[in-house]
């Protein structure tokens, strides 16, 4: 099996509301490499998601992004910083240390989706 190598991986994020998600993730950190009326492609260092124009509840309710970042201090001034919370009306929880050996945070897109931000501590 070693001649099998994978270069990446990709989720399609749902988007019940596709021009303000991708407005959301710009804000949040990630560039958009390329977008279509359906598909958008976003990117932050050696991350990357595709972000779908498709909504169901159900899914999305159920969604969950984990992003390991080197700082997650930093990405937490920057959500405080942008003011997602009230920019977006989604919901946030501050830093801190799980028993897993990460110190994260939550932030939910417009859509709903569960995003864990943390990094290794």
């Amino acid at each position: 099996m070693s001649e099998l190598k994978a270069v990446e991986v990709k989720a399609f994020v749902p988007a019940r509301d596709f021009a303000l998600s991708k407005q959301f993730y710009q804000d949040l950190g990630f560039e958009t490499l390329w977008s279509s009326d359906d598909l958008a492609y976003f990117h932050c260092g050696h991350s990357s998601f595709l972000l779908q124009n498709f909504y169901v509840k159900e899914h999305a309710d159920n969604f969950m992004m984990h992003l390991l970042v080197e700082d997650v201090e930093a990405w937490w001034r920057h959500v405080e910083a942008q003011g997602l919370v009230a920019k977006y009306g989604v919901s946030a929880q501050p830093p801190s240390d799980k028993p897993w050996k990460i110190r994260d945070f939550t932030i939910t897109d417009p859509t709903g989706v569960l995003w864990r931000i943390g990094q290794t501590i």
